[in-house]
Formats: structure tokens, sequence, C-alpha cells
């Protein structure tokens, strides 16, 4: 039997009870939350780490009862020299192994970045999710699948929180957005590397995710720790529950501005414009909510300083301006705020 085929090619309840815990769990995630339908073409993203290679495990456990076509994607950055190859070797090996097309691509991420002028981490995600797109839109796959877990949403709730988003911004990772799905979103870091010791998987540890340079491997190694410390087993549940809270706002607010724009159509950016009027009967709430949506199609960066400035902007003058982002002027003019890109 191949490494991570676990349940061979057996179907139905014979193959149930040869899946452990976690894979009936994964499966039940699967299913419950509708992430993947039976017959579909998964991509799994693997980058080789402990993470992604637990989920290639459980979803060649639970492929005989979903009837799932799987393939994976690699994306090596070339940020850590030989490792990143060695990294990139040990996935074509392990797919080889398991008897998967693996597709990968190779980016000169730093350089890329600088003509973005974007961080690395922004840069790769670009890259990583454009080329996801790529080989769906080649290859016929219906859905893309990361390996995120509870960790990476507490990490993403408390960077988005100290970086100043608004209250449906602490709504974290999303357990399916379009194509994306997470099935591992409700599993725990621990649970992850206990499977891995059980079914004798081996992965690649990136050394990179232990240094502090990055934001987010900051709040990893440092900020999540000595929270835990004080508050023992307090602070994934709570974050988890400010996620699912945010989540139902976002889905509330969701519906409410597509009511409000449809009642006032001079709140829908049209030609990067919004009338000024229509905005100053609103609440602050309600204009930094339209403000961050006018951003996203601008394609510009949101953040709560930013969003302050364009309400500021509305109880000034006409003929006044601010930057939102480094390359997005917001003028008043004629009656409207006009989004002008540089």
């Amino acid at each position: 039997m191949k490494e991570g085929q676990v349940v061979g090619g057996e179907t139905g309840l014979h193959a149930v009870k040869r899946v452990n815990a976690l894979e009936k769990k994964f499966l039940g995630q699967l299913r419950s939350r509708r992430l993947v339908d039976e017959g579909e073409k998964v991509l799994v993203a693997l980058s080789g780490g402990p993470d992604s290679m637990a989920m290639l495990s459980l979803f060649c456990a639970t492929r005989p009862l979903l009837q799932t076509v799987l393939a994976v994607a690699h994306c090596n950055f070339q940020l850590r020299g030989d490792e990143s190859d060695r990294d990139e070797s040990f996935v074509r090996d392990h797919c080889q192994l398991l008897g998967l097309e693996c597709f990968v691509e190779r980016f000169d991420t730093l350089r890329v970045a600088g003509e973005l002028k974007k961080s690395v981490e922004e840069t790769a995600r670009i890259l990583r999710y454009t080329f996801f797109e790529q080989v769906m839109a080649q290859k016929g796959f219906t859905k893309i699948a990361t390996g995120h877990h509870v960790n990476d949403n507490a990490e993403t709730i408390l960077f988005n929180l100290f970086r100043g988003v608004s209250l449906p911004g602490l709504r974290g990772i999303r357990a399916r957005n379009g194509k994306i799905i997470r099935p591992m979103l409700l599993f725990h870091k621990a649970d992850i590397v206990g499977y891995l010791n059980e079914k004798g998987i081996a992965s690649r540890s990136d050394l990179s995710n232990f240094a502090c340079d990055y934001d987010r491997n900051f709040i990893r190694n440092r900020v999540i720790p000595l929270i835990e410390e004080r508050f023992a087993h307090k602070l994934m549940p709570s974050l988890q529950r400010v996620s699912e809270q945010a989540g139902e706002l976002e889905e509330f607010l969701e519906l409410y501005f597509e009511n409000l724009c449809e009642r006032e159509p001079g709140l829908s950016l049209v030609d990067g414009k919004l009338d000024v009027e229509a905005l100053k009967r609103l609440t602050a709430f309600e204009q930094k909510e339209l403000f961050k949506r006018a951003l996203r199609d601008m394609d510009a960066p949101v953040d709560g300083q930013t969003l302050q400035k364009l309400v500021d902007l509305l109880g000034s003058q006409p003929g006044k301006m601010v930057m939102a982002g480094r390359q997005l002027r917001v003028l008043w003019k004629k009656g409207k705020l006009v989004f002008l890109r540089d």
C-alpha cells in the first residue's frame, strides 16, 4: 500500500471502518460544509510542510468515499536557495510515490516583488493563487485545497486586528472562498502533527517560519505563545468564536449594503466615483464599509487609517484630496469623490 492511501480501493462501510478519527473528521468537514462534492477534481496545494502533507494524506484516505480526482500543485518561490529546490524535489518524489500528477512552477519572487512594489509575502500570495487558477483552468479542476488550520486562523485574526481592519475583517480565513477550500480550518496544529507521526509521513520544515522578521511569524512565534502561557487553552476557542461571529456579521452587512446601493445608486462605485451627498447621509460605520468596498474594487489596500482619512475627507470641502495607499488618490470634485490611480 502506498503512503497516504489509507483505505486502498475499498468503498462504503468497509472504507469507513478503516479511517481513523481525524480522517472521519476531515470527511465530515468536506460533507457538512459542502466543500467537495462526489466526483470533483481537487488540486491540492502542497508545500511539503506538515500541514499540506497531512491534508494530502487525508484526501487520499477519503478519496474512495467521495470518488475525487486528486492532483498536486507546488510553488517554488526560490527564496531559500537549495532548500527551496529540495522542497520541490521532496514534493515531486512524494507525488510519484502516490501516483499523483504534480504541477510545479518556479518564481523569481524577489524580482516580481520589486516590480509590483509589494512585500515578499503579498507577492508570493499573488503568484501562488495566479498559478493555481491557471492550472485549474487548463486542467479542469473544480477546487483548490490549502492546508490552513485553527492556528493559522488565529494568526490571521490577530494580524488583521493589529493592522486596524473593521469588525467584519476579524472573520479571519474562510473555509470556502470561491473555488478555494480550507478543509482543515477546524483542526489544531497538535492534531495534525500527531496524525503525521501516527501515519509515519515525512514532511519538510521551513526554518524561515521560525524567524520573526515577518509580522505573521512574530505573531505565531512570540505573541500567541505568550498569551497562551497566561491564558491556557482560552485563546484559540475565543478567537474561533470571534471569527464565527464576524462571519455572521459580514454576511448580514453584505446583504444590507447590496440593498442600500440598489436604493441609492450614487453609493456604488461607477467610473471611479461616489456621490458625496449620498455618503453624507450615512453613519460613519456605513461610510467606512462603502469605502472599504470601493478600495477593494480599485485593488487598493484597506486599513483603518485609510478608511478614517476618507471619512474625514467628507467633513472637509470640495477640492480636497487624500491618498488611499501609495498609488490611489481620492479627490472631492463636482459633488463626487473621485478615485484616481497614479
